[in-house]
């Protein structure tokens, strides 16, 4: 179980955990222990989240969000297993909080005729100077 904040939490069934031998610099331990993590996420069957913060979160996950509707997450980081699963549901957890946060609407805005004016004569003044850098003509 992996609580989310106090009214969401987790259950084990929607997670999968398996775990590989991870690559990289650690000489034998590297070769005989399983130490790397992958959480299997089941997002779009998780009762525990709402339709929007599932859309919200399929957009945070990016290439992490399979076809199936699960999110997949890895983590090799530490030689510990222990503490790669520590890792990979803490960042889990962050995701989902993000997802949580409902953007701002945007109010549409409409800039003042002064502004609108200001820019314009502005625009203009910088065309005549640049209109006045044309080759010199004998009279």
């Amino acid at each position: 179980m992996l609580r989310i904040n106090d009214t969401i939490t987790l259950q084990d069934w929607e997670m999968t955990e398996s775990f590989m031998r991870a690559s990289g610099p650690g000489g034998q331990n590297v070769n005989k222990v399983s130490s790397a993590v992958e959480l299997r996420f089941e997002a779009e069957r998780s009762p525990a989240l709402p339709g929007p913060v599932k859309s919200r979160l399929k957009r945070i996950a990016g290439r992490r969000w399979t076809k199936d509707g699960a999110i997949i997450l890895q983590c090799d980081e530490s030689r510990s297993q222990v503490r790669n699963r520590e890792i990979v549901r803490e960042r889990l957890a962050e995701m989902i909080r993000r997802a949580l946060v409902a953007p701002k609407r945007r109010i549409a805005t409409k800039p003042t005729k002064g502004s609108v004016r200001r820019r314009l004569d502005a625009k203009k003044q910088r065309s005549e100077i640049k209109a006045g850098r044309g080759k010199v003509q004998d009279d």
